[in-house]
């Protein structure tokens, strides 16, 4: 029996693991998708000072407090930095880090030093619309869904990012002993993550996977996502 901890994206909740968690749980596989600081159901907790660390340390309270090891752990999106950054800080509970269309950061780079031209985008929509301090949901389209059924499902779900998480820069980076995989979506391409296919495409370092599906693959291809993840537990 493998332990996967799942962690969601940015605007999301762990609600959005829900498909993918079943048929693993379905495997007989032991599951985690916490849902993080200020999203999900924890929207009432948010407030301008949570940031990338608070997050991270959300996802380390987990594996401690459950006493985990050997885990899988998965960081779809903004969570790839969440990740990266609780390998740095329990990588003896680790065994597997894969990044679902994910951001792969760097020590010194936040989530904005790798969006382009849409860091500014954010920060002023932030200003306008999210009281200084929190970045209004993006439409559900943005996220590859095309079910009508799915985007109404996203839609009353989605809360707003708290701003600081995006723009706090990784202190430590970790994972480079660990089993690494990533994950592309490719059909349709956000194209912010190419950056990273491109670099990882190739690097025997790294397993990698192309899903030719949209970015918020837990809800657009669960069977694919979950048979990859299993692939990995064995």
């Amino acid at each position: 029996m493998a332990t996967f901890v799942l962690v969601h994206g940015a605007w999301h909740g762990g609600w959005c693991w829900l498909r993918v968690a079943r048929l693993l749980r379905d495997a007989a596989h032991e599951v985690y998708a916490p849902t993080l600081t200020g999203l999900g159901e924890r929207a009432h907790l948010a407030r301008p000072e949570i940031d990338l660390e608070t997050h991270v340390l959300d996802v380390v309270g987990v594996l401690e407090a459950e006493e985990l090891r050997n885990v899988i752990l998965v960081g779809h999106s903004y969570a790839g930095l969440v990740i990266t950054g609780v390998a740095a800080r329990a990588a003896n509970r680790l065994g597997h880090l894969v990044y679902l269309d994910a951001f792969v950061p760097e020590t010194g780079k936040s989530l904005l030093d790798y969006a382009g031209p849409r860091a500014e985008a954010m920060r002023e929509s932030a200003r306008t619309q999210g009281e200084g301090w929190r970045i209004p949901p993006l439409a559900p389209e943005r996220f590859g869904i095309t079910s009508q059924r799915d985007r109404e499902w996203l839609q009353r779900r989605l809360v707003p990012q708290p701003l600081k998480t995006f723009e706090q820069s990784l202190t430590a980076a970790g994972g480079d002993r660990l089993k690494r995989a990533y994950i592309y979506c490719s059909s349709p391409a956000t194209g912010t993550f190419d950056q990273f296919a491109e670099r990882l495409r190739e690097d025997r370092k790294w397993q990698f996977h192309e899903l030719k599906t949209g970015h918020d693959a837990m809800l657009t291809a669960p069977g694919d996502v979950a048979k990859l993840l299993l692939a990995l537990a064995r």
